[in-house]
């Protein structure tokens, strides 16, 4: 893993050199990572800061903060790092607060917090069916019930969720309830959306595809291929016609876009980061 971004853009049309979030106060949820490595999180937090955000980096790993900012410093950003359990609604208030009193105001929130848990509902015990629920859903919901009322007082803001591929088709394993839940988040967005475009806020999604992030060596590849890491990696590379995998930043740079004044006209809807999987049909 490199410390430093690639490509990072920063000038204007007007040729002054710039940020497109310059100023921007972002809350970016699961912003550690569960190893080395682009994340969806970790590169969303160095992303953004590298852009002029000042972002409240939330997760319940310290140490895996601690890593995130040490990348954003080297990339020369700003963050704060905040640990919280954003399953709990009340410490999803007291993060949301922590922005305000770190940076007055909270113009952006990225939803990344999820995990996949495999199984279909004859083999999913109901503890687990609701986890699944709990950790890739309701994290979401909470985030946007605590944020919206600052972003409505505010006459403006812009949410990022992150959903999966594996919300809108079936992915090559089955793992109903996570799909469930990522189906879910994609739905509430589009609601939330348009039940807030009057308030100035706009509500999109980004559904990554199959990535290639520190949870296929930390997580997936346990679960699937019999531990097979490689193998599972040239399995996942063969669903994507571009013929490579992406990584976290290709989430993060989408995300970037949709909180950034060049979306300004866009609201309700999902962009998909996968390699082309989705549209190929076998």
């Amino acid at each position: 893993m490199t410390g430093r971004l690639d490509g990072r853009v920063t000038e204007r049309l007007d040729g002054r050199a710039a940020g497109r979030l310059d100023g921007r106060a972002v809350i970016v949820t699961g912003a550690g990572s569960v190893g080395p490595g682009w994340g969806n999180g970790r590169a969303t937090t160095v992303v953004f800061a590298a852009e002029g955000a000042r972002v409240l980096a939330v997760d319940r790993d310290p140490e895996a903060l601690a890593r995130t900012l040490d990348l954003v410093g080297e990339n020369g950003g700003e963050a704060v790092a905040h640990e919280c359990d954003v399953t709990d609604g009340d410490a999803v208030r007291a993060m949301v607060e922590a922005c305000r009193a770190s940076f007055g105001r909270v113009d952006v929130l990225v939803n990344n917090v999820g995990g996949s848990h495999p199984g279909g509902p004859a083999e999913l015990d109901e503890q687990t069916w609701h986890a699944q629920l709990d950790a890739n859903l309701t994290t979401a919901f909470l985030a946007c019930k605590h944020v919206i009322p600052v972003m409505r007082e505010q006459g403006s803001g812009a949410i990022v969720n992150v959903a999966s591929t594996s919300g809108i088709r079936y992915t090559g394993s089955p793992q109903a309830a996570y799909a469930a839940a990522k189906a879910g988040v994609v739905q509430l967005s589009r609601v939330t959306a348009v039940q807030h475009a009057a308030d100035g806020i706009r509500v999109n999604t980004v559904i990554p595809g199959q990535l290639h992030t520190p949870l296929v060596e930390a997580r997936l590849a346990g679960q699937r291929a019999d531990g097979d890491i490689e193998e599972l990696l040239r399995q996942r590379q063969r669903r994507i016609p571009l013929g490579f995998m992406g990584d976290g930043r290709d989430t993060a740079y989408a995300a970037l876009f949709l909180a950034s004044d060049e979306a300004r006209f866009i609201t309700g809807t999902e962009l998909i980061v996968d390699g082309g999987m989705t549209a190929r049909c076998d």
